[in-house]
């Protein structure tokens, strides 16, 4: 049984650790903090993964707090307290929320601001992958980002149990999967 989120925030802009939180009550869930000992490369070093299974190759959600130069700048994570929260969607809820399939996100990435707080989006690296992201999430949009992370936990469960029915698929990879 799905426990229910944590309670909202005292503050307005739930912390890393607090979306982490909402993040971990989902069942099966892991999180992997990128350091040194994760392998990750140093570049995503204090990014968080969150996982379904034991092989952690795909994260199905991540929470990253500083920019990536040269790949992903265009959020301008290195303000201070700006942090992003980044869901894999799939193809259908994407289409869903933005109103295009995630093909057509080089159409329309140069009309998004992915500076702006507070507004669920394409993810500006993965956009074309399904993802979205969202930069300091207020509690008022909480409701919704609980429902996307319940979406895309939902999904990355369903990947899981499919990836059980064929061999080899154990995995033991790396963080370098999407959602940056």
């Amino acid at each position: 049984m799905t426990q229910p989120p944590p309670s909202v925030p005292a503050a307005g802009v739930p912390t890393e650790a607090e979306l982490a939180q909402r993040i971990l009550t989902l069942p099966g869930v892991t999180q992997v903090r990128a350091d040194a000992a994760s392998g990750a490369p140093p570049a995503s070093w204090g990014e968080r993964f969150f996982f379904v299974g034991p092989d952690r190759r795909r994260p199905f959600a991540t929470i990253v707090a500083h920019d990536t130069p040269g790949f992903d700048e265009d959020s301008r994570l290195d303000r201070p307290d700006v942090h992003r929260l980044n869901v894999e969607l799939g193809r259908a809820e994407f289409q869903r929320r933005f109103g295009y399939p995630p093909a057509r996100f080089p159409d329309h990435r140069a009309g998004i601001d992915f500076t702006r707080q507070g507004e669920i989006m394409p993810h500006p690296a993965y956009g074309l992958h399904g993802w979205a992201c969202v930069l300091c999430p207020g509690v008022d949009l909480l409701p919704e980002v609980d429902r996307l992370i319940a979406h895309a936990h939902a999904r990355a469960v369903d990947r899981h149990r499919r990836a059980g029915d064929r061999p080899g698929s154990d995995g033991g990879g790396a963080l370098s999967a999407p959602g940056r």
